[in-house]
């Protein structure tokens, strides 16, 4: 890829209201994964092994901590001369009195200066919030080799979940031909990623008119696609085969987790060709006492496990007691479980201390149980 014929924009201002307490203090795309990684890691890490050298990060709640991680984009390699990783709250303009982003698409539209001083010829527009490993420039190539004005991956669903995501319909070449937004029928199971590749300059006409739409919802999905569409643009559905998992519920998320212990896993964090980059902790080692028993877990370090382990991932800084068992479960950072508590099918917040005898979470629960605060344990 040609230097800055492709800038990457994430869009990272979710509320992530359904990860409930996890999101509280912290924007989605900054919540933790796999013991050590922040959902934000992976389109970051993917620009970065694509060849993207500029890649602007959307930002809107809760987002101190998400700009501060991100900020530092020697994480990624992309601290050098001519690349970066910027942050891009929202900025109050004075002729239109805004300091939110009203949507999907006025997100970008607001940072239109921002994307002129690097003058791409394509823009890449990703959401924060996924776990998968793509190479955008094999899209690219896709979207050149088509000659398209939009190109969107696609992932295949099971056809009784695909009510639920936003639905392409194409026809033999691959070329979409309509798009619903969760069709209680739908037509095809090829659900929209969230990754579309634009035209830059074509792309840059329809956001400046669509700023001055008061009937617009400002939205990719809703407004700028479906424009597209019915202006006979050619748009391109790239399908896209590997690992991806939208974690926007407890339940996802603590799949997603699940997902790394599969053998082999779908999902594979240690192929060093494509590195996922993160924040590298300075934490001790992790501490196995000899009364431990483990199976099947992913350790971080700092952990410190006297008690048992089964099937669960653990991020830095737990400390497992003597005689607790943690069973098919997540616990986050610096969680504390004390002597002899039972964690069973829970995903455990940061810094939540479990107390000795608790028993959380149950093996017959239909959810996974999600624990924000202190329990207590015996008296």
């Amino acid at each position: 890829m040609k230097h800055n014929e492709m800038l990457a924009m994430i869009l990272a201002g979710g509320r992530g209201s359904r990860l409930h307490e996890l999101t509280n203090k912290v924007a989605k795309p900054a919540v933790g994964y796999g013991g050590k990684y922040r959902i934000i890691d992976f389109p970051i890490s993917n620009c970065a092994n694509s060849g993207i050298d500029v890649v602007g990060v959307l930002t809107q709640y809760e987002s101190v901590i998400l700009n501060s991680y991100v900020a530092a984009g020697g994480r990624w390699g992309l601290d050098a001369k001519d690349s970066g990783v910027f942050v891009l709250p929202p900025r109050e303009k004075a002729d239109a009195n805004l300091d939110v982003y009203r949507g999907t698409a006025d997100a970008i539209s607001q940072n239109i200066d921002f994307i002129d001083g690097f003058g791409p010829e394509y823009l890449l527009v990703l959401s924060g919030d996924h776990i998968y490993k793509m190479d955008y420039d094999k899209m690219l190539s896709y979207h050149k080799e088509h000659n398209a004005d939009a190109t969107i991956a696609v992932i295949e669903v099971p056809m009784k979940e695909a009510s639920r995501f936003g639905i392409m319909n194409t026809d033999e070449d691959g070329r979409i031909v309509e798009f619903e937004e969760k069709p209680p029928q739908p037509k095809s199971n090829l659900a929209s990623m969230g990754i579309y590749i634009f035209n830059w300059k074509q792309l840059r006409k329809m956001l400046v008119a669509d700023m001055k739409n008061a009937e617009s919802n400002h939205d990719f999905g809703k407004d700028i696609i479906p424009a597209l569409l019915a202006d006979e643009r050619k748009l391109m559905a790239y399908k896209f085969k590997g690992y991806w998992k939208d974690v926007g519920t407890i339940d996802s998320l603590w799949e997603a987790n699940m997902d790394l212990m599969e053998t082999p896993s779908p999902l594979d964090l240690s192929d060093p060709i494509w590195k996922i980059y993160t924040e590298d902790t300075n934490s001790l080692p992790q501490y196995i006492g000899e009364d431990a028993k483990i199976s099947h877990a992913y350790i971080n370090q700092g952990c410190v496990i006297e008690g048992e382990v089964k099937n669960s991932v653990l991020f830095t800084g737990a400390r497992i007691a003597p005689e607790a068992k943690i069973i098919d479960s997540v616990l986050m950072p610096n969680v504390i479980v004390e002597e002899g508590a039972v964690v069973t099918r829970a995903l455990i917040a940061d810094g939540v201390r479990i107390g000795a005898g608790a028993v959380v979470g149950s093996p017959d629960s239909e959810h996974i149980e999600l624990i924000a605060k202190r329990v207590k344990g015996e008296e």
